[in-house]
């Protein structure tokens, strides 16, 4: 098949792209060539801006998709931009969606209010009435995230009669290559040999499904490959959702840190770790369905996938100064509850 990815030089994309090829596929990767990635023999570059895809709508025609993944559709504008494109042209359209789709993510962000909905999630759970969600916080009209929403998105490609529609809804995704290195603050803790990590109470107990990227990768990579997706919404992630607390316990037996998890009120925390949520909503996700259909399983297996992301992790540290201010307000919070003051 010929498959044209929107995206794909970052993260998850890699993965996804050489899987693809391995598979005999003529592979084509659109990116706007800012990231260099050693893509494998054969597979076709197209350079462009991805917000301005109607100007390159002849190049995507030449290469002639069956297939289109977009990893990077984050609004209605854009999706409304890529129907235009490729219809007519593609058969069918995969995206990477989210699971803040959920009304549970609007509960955690404390952007809804109410009572949660039962976890784990399955695909037809209660969705956020609130769209464009980080409105409120980034304000500027010209911030990648006033218009975020995948929502409408999901709406857009799964109405179309030109193409059918696939969409993936994705976890907290984590490994090398994570930009925000989602597991860090933990392991920089472990590394400096602190005693004591701190953590709000129910933050330790709260569930929120990952997945390893090279394992996203390969249940995308199989919704790209099947036809028996066509017309179909998957969430993807860990088949297990641990608490928070187990998380930082699997990583300090990776790291042999001796130290101890404390759980404490979110008054007794200093305010960097506040987590600025309401962490009573679980953000646990069901991912039978792309089991079932897609006969999905993780070609990595979860502590291989950390050993990795670890391994990562302290060779790729985030450039941040503020530690050892962190690691004071700690102690001073420790200090306090010792001696009773909080």
């Amino acid at each position: 098949m010929n498959i044209l990815i929107i995206g794909g030089t970052r993260f998850m994309g890699p993965h996804i792209v050489n899987q693809l090829a391995a598979k005999g596929h003529r592979v084509a990767v659109f990116h706007r060539g800012e990231t260099k990635t050693a893509l494998p023999e054969g597979v076709l570059e197209m350079f462009g801006d991805r917000d301005h895809l109607n100007d390159y709508s002849a190049q995507v025609t030449a290469f002639e998709p069956e297939i289109v993944l977009d990893m990077m559709l984050l609004n209605e504008r854009q999706a409304m931009e890529l129907i235009e494109v490729v219809s007519g042209v593609a058969r069918r359209v995969v995206v990477a969606s989210s699971c803040d789709v959920y009304r549970n993510y609007g509960l955690l962000r404390r952007f809804e209010s109410g009572d949660s909905n039962q976890t784990p999630l399955t695909e037809d759970a209660p969705l956020r009435s609130k769209l464009f969600p980080y409105r409120d916080e980034v304000k500027d009209k010209s911030d990648r995230l006033y218009d975020y929403d995948k929502i409408p998105v999901e709406e857009l490609v799964m109405l179309q009669d030109s193409f059918a529609g696939t969409v993936l809804r994705l976890p907290v995704v984590y490994g090398p290559g994570d930009y925000q290195h989602r597991f860090y603050s933990y392991l920089r803790r472990m590394k400096d040999n602190r005693p004591c990590i701190l953590i709000e109470k129910l933050m330790a107990d709260l569930r929120v499904t990952r997945g390893y990227c090279e394992n996203c990768a390969a249940a995308i990579a199989n919704a790209v490959m099947d036809d028996r997706a066509s017309g179909r919404i998957y969430n993807v992630g860990e088949q297990k959702t641990p608490p928070e607390r187990e998380w930082i316990e699997r990583l300090a037996r990776i790291v042999d840190w001796p130290g101890e998890i404390v759980s404490l009120a979110e008054s007794q925390l200093p305010e960097h770790l506040e987590p600025g949520m309401d962490c009573r909503h679980h953000l646990e996700i069901d991912t039978g369905r792309v089991r079932r259909e897609l006969n999905y399983a993780e070609p990595v297996e979860l502590d291989e996938a950390l050993r990795r992301t670890v391994e990562w992790e302290l060779d790729n540290p985030p450039v941040r100064d503020e530690f050892k201010q962190e690691y004071e307000a700690e102690d001073e919070a420790l200090a306090g509850i010792k001696s009773g003051r909080n």
